[in-house]
């Protein structure tokens, strides 16, 4: 008969919980060895690598490296902060293909052995000497902790690199080594190579002999090799033997070691080469480093802020904090379109561009590739690029990484570059000295500025003429609130009238920068209308000669300009002796426009109001200056319009937009 003792009792199930990946119990091989794959050229798992290893204790490194490389490998990370190459030809050039006079004879057709001769493809594979890639920062640990370290990854003839798109590093950050790489486990192929196959297994053999002798192994692979070393070690020994019996035999090149060409760290690195630079000054000043692969972003924008403003001066534009966050939330938005958390150079690049302009995304470009720690110069260099790299020696190899990152692609971002000064000097050799003229699109712009100008003035100059009344039947335009509270305690209402503005204006002066120094503006001249839609335009500028932007084309800056329209014929002011009664450029520009203006008045458009000595000379000629603040016009506007180009014929025109372009 069945007990009623528990009858009624109701068992509650224990809760479901996750296994606790932060432990990292998952990534462990065996009690005694922790295999922790890694983003390779990710500065962030160089950190959470530098992290693992010093929150644990270890008594060996596992390297993912053959044994020939560790020689030339480790005495390269001595050598950081510079940067280098560890590389192994994988094909060497026969003696044959190379050309000797002895060998030739005469009855040897050089037309049919060149039709016979196949080209040779050379191959290399190489260890990026990178502080941003985890295994290597694992080795610098290792080596300045003298941690024992062994090579285990089997020498190839061929190594086939495998390179895998996977989420973006930066999430290590909160997930730690051991939840980013359960996340990614549904994510890798399974599909293996006959190459990777070998490799796992050997390396697997390798991990089981070491830890025969050693407690606590960590051992540094790849993504990609993960799982596949995980699958071969827990195989029978006795399973892999078939595929360790035919082992292959590795390159019979010799390992050398060479640095890099300034010009292409970018890519070497798997960070940009200013925020790998920024790992290693935070690493010799003891500064924090956590947060470098954003914050690296941050002080590169400054700094690219910083050379912008020193090469282009006042024609900068305005990089105000406002257009900042912009910057900063459209490269966000950027990067989340292609599903990360972080932005490459071409975000940056882009974002740039829409937002500062040419000039500055070449400038932030250009500060990216730049790496504090140069190779020194009598060192042999290696120019890198995307898959090929040019030797020391001159041949153009196809080059493989042994730790391969993110694959790269090319992608295309049109910028404006700014002609080499080689270039400058030809165009300037070949300037028509006998015709110029300006560029119509800026003509129509500073035009639509003057009749700005002109209508701000009459405005100012109606509110001179407004006169103050009680209401009494109408509003007239508009109520006067100053004098109607002036009145308060009458109770009555006050309301201002506009009379007509007598006579118009034809006459526009700008003093974009006052006082001027003519050392500055050394160029000064009169040009006469082209047609009756353009104003009479007198200027002083800095000289268009300084700076050529294309074939007859140059850029100048003005510092004041004097607008009479409608046009008509004057002389050269700059020329007219009845003006040489006055000392500086701006009291040029206002007697030659009270000499030549039908008006009474005189708009003048300057940062301050004029002072009494130019209005005692408008009086002398018996007008008046109205003062239009030149804080009543955005500043990015002002310094647009202040930026101009100078065309040497009006047949440049056909072609000038190609060069011309803004800050």
């Amino acid at each position: 008969m069945e007990s009623t003792e528990n009858r009624g009792v109701l068992h509650k199930k224990a809760p479901f919980q996750l296994p606790n990946w932060g432990k990292m119990e998952h990534l462990k091989l065996s009690n005694r060895i922790t295999a922790i794959p890694v983003v390779h050229g990710s500065g962030d798992f160089a950190v959470e690598v530098r992290r693992v290893m010093l929150n644990n204790s270890f008594d060996m490194l596992a390297i993912p490296l053959p044994e020939c490389f560790r020689e030339s490998v480790e005495a390269a990370i001595s050598r950081l902060p510079e940067l280098s190459v560890v590389y192994q030809r994988e094909q060497k050039r026969s003696s044959a293909q190379r050309w000797h006079p002895d060998h030739w004879h005469p009855d040897q057709d050089d037309d049919d052995d060149d039709d016979s001769e196949e080209p040779l493809d050379l191959q290399a594979s190489y260890v990026p000497i990178d502080p941003c890639q985890a295994v290597i920062t694992a080795i610098r640990i290792a080596m300045q902790e003298h941690l024992p370290r062994v090579y285990i990854d089997p020498e190839v003839p061929c190594f086939e690199p495998l390179s895998t798109a996977l989420p973006d590093p930066y999430a290590v950050k909160q997930l730690r080594c051991g939840q980013f790489a359960a996340g990614i486990i549904p994510l890798m192929p399974l599909t293996q190579t006959p190459q990777l196959r070998y490799r796992t297994e050997v390396m697997a053999a390798e991990l089981k002999k070491i830890e025969q002798n050693y407690s606590s192994i960590l051992f540094l692979c790849s993504f990609n090799e993960w799982l596949s070393i995980k699958q071969a070690y827990a195989l029978n020994p006795g399973s892999q033997s078939d595929s360790l019996k035919e082992e292959p035999l590795g390159p019979d090149s010799p390992v050398e070691t060479a640095g890099v060409d300034d010009d292409t760290y970018y890519f070497l690195t798997g960070e940009l080469p200013y925020v790998t630079g920024r790992y290693e000054q935070a690493r010799c000043e003891l500064d924090d480093d956590e947060n470098l692969s954003v914050d690296g972003i941050r002080l590169l924008l400054m700094a690219a802020r910083e050379r912008y403003r020193q090469e282009l001066g006042k024609r900068a534009r305005p990089v105000t904090p406002k257009l900042l966050s912009t910057y900063f939330r459209y490269v966000r938005n950027l990067a989340l379109v292609e599903r990360r958390l972080t932005p490459d150079l071409y975000m940056l690049v882009i974002a740039a561009q829409q937002i500062f302009g040419d000039r500055f995304a070449i400038t932030l470009a250009e500060i990216a590739k730049e790496y504090p720690f140069p190779s020194p110069a009598n060192r042999l260099k290696i120019t890198m690029g995307i898959g090929q790299s040019r030797l020391p020696d001159g041949d153009i190899v196809t080059m493989k990484s042994r730790l391969p990152g993110h694959p790269a692609t090319w992608r295309i971002c049109s910028l404006k570059t700014k002609p080499p000064k080689i270039e400058q000097e030809k165009w300037l050799k070949n300037w028509n000295w006998f015709s110029h003229c300006s560029w119509p699109p800026e003509d129509d712009s500073i035009e639509r500025f003057r009749t700005h100008v002109k209508d701000q003035a009459l405005a100012l100059l109606g509110n001179d003429l407004a006169r103050t009344e009680k209401f009494s039947t109408s509003l007239k335009d508009g109520l006067d609130i100053r004098e109607t509270l002036r009145n308060w305690h009458t109770g009555d209402l006050y309301v201002k009238e506009f009379p007509p503005v007598r006579g118009g204006l034809d006459c526009v002066i700008m003093l974009f920068d006052s006082p001027a120094d003519p050392r500055d503006y050394s160029w000064r001249i009169t040009w006469q209308a082209e047609h009756h839609d353009e104003s009479t335009l007198a200027f002083f500028a800095t000289p268009y000669t300084d700076e050529m932007v294309g074939p007859g084309i140059a850029r100048a800056r003005y510092g004041g300009a004097l607008f009479l329209f409608p046009p008509r014929n004057v002389p050269d002011i700059w020329k007219d002796r009845r003006f040489d009664y006055v000392d500086t450029l701006e009291e040029r520009l206002i007697v030659a426009g009270c000499s030549y203006s039908d008006e009474t008045h005189i708009a003048l458009l300057s940062e301050g109001p004029p002072g009494g000595a130019w209005k005692r000379l408008a009086k002398k000629y018996k007008k008046k200056l109205i003062h239009v603040p030149l804080n009543r016009f955005s500043q990015q506007t002002i310094e647009n319009l202040r930026n101009f180009h100078v065309l040497g014929g009006q047949h440049v025109r056909s072609y000038a937009a190609h060069f011309i372009r803004k800050p």
